[in-house]
């Protein structure tokens, strides 16, 4: 998910049954805006009924939710969740004094590559230092969250806006320059081409104030029609 986020490759992985089982709902607040935007965008409207209910995703807050977007960048959700498993698996990996304790040869028996180990370590001594704090970021409006993500070495807009969407329930966060959201929107709507992150920025300009839960259903409609599962699907799915 360059910070343009989900990769369109990838084949068909884990069953949807286990996928759905593996997630709530979303939550009575998340519902009732979601149905009042799918009231005003019938096109929109017409995802859950092709693709079932939508499942509500949602990743740690802080450092853990915050690595797991660079594990994600520029590779597979296959692969992203792969490594992701085997990072987590080493002690004291998901807390930044741990990481920052591991060697090098360590994050990169995971899977990290050179650069990825580099912005990890980044993002772990922004948090050892000071200079992030989940608690401060959960009280930032999005504009002052996704700056404060997006100084640290690695962590462009489109991590930030992952995070804000996955750790801190943002209901209004659009990350325009998503591949597989574009993709999304092209089918649905069907466009001739992907549209550019301006161009998906302004056909999102309509589901304000819901502009996150759109880029949920867009998504929910993507992994639909083409069988890819999200690196958290993979995640929770039993062995």
């Amino acid at each position: 998910m360059p910070h343009r986020g989900t990769n369109l490759d990838g084949g068909r992985s884990i069953c949807g049954a286990c996928v759905t089982e593996a997630f709530p709902y979303p939550p009575p607040s998340a519902r009732a805006a979601l149905d009042a935007l799918l009231a005003r965008e019938p096109l929109l409207a017409q995802i859950e009924a092709r693709a079932g209910p939508l499942p509500w995703r949602v990743r740690p807050p802080g450092f853990p939710g915050l690595l797991q977007a660079i594990v994600a960048q520029q590779i597979s959700n296959q692969a992203a969740a792969a490594i992701w498993r085997r990072l987590a698996a080493l002690p004291g990996a998901l807390e930044p004094s741990g990481l920052l304790g591991l060697s090098e040869d360590a994050l990169r028996g995971a899977g990290l590559s050179r650069p990825k180990v580099a912005h990890a370590r980044a993002l772990a001594l922004g948090f050892a230092e000071g200079r992030l704090e989940a608690r401060a970021l959960a009280t930032m409006d999005d504009e002052a969250a996704v700056a404060a993500i997006a100084a640290v070495r690695g962590l462009g807009r489109w991590s930030a806006e992952i995070y804000l969407l996955f750790s801190l329930g943002r209901s209004d966060v659009f990350p325009s320059g998503d591949l597989a959201l574009a993709a999304a929107a092209a089918h649905l709507m069907d466009l001739p081409a992907r549209p550019s992150p301006a161009a998906l920025r302004a056909l999102a300009e309509p589901w304000r104030p819901a502009r996150g839960l759109a880029a949920r259903l867009l998504w929910h409609h993507w992994r639909h029609v083409t069988g890819r599962p999200a690196l958290d699907d993979i995640a929770a799915a039993r062995p």
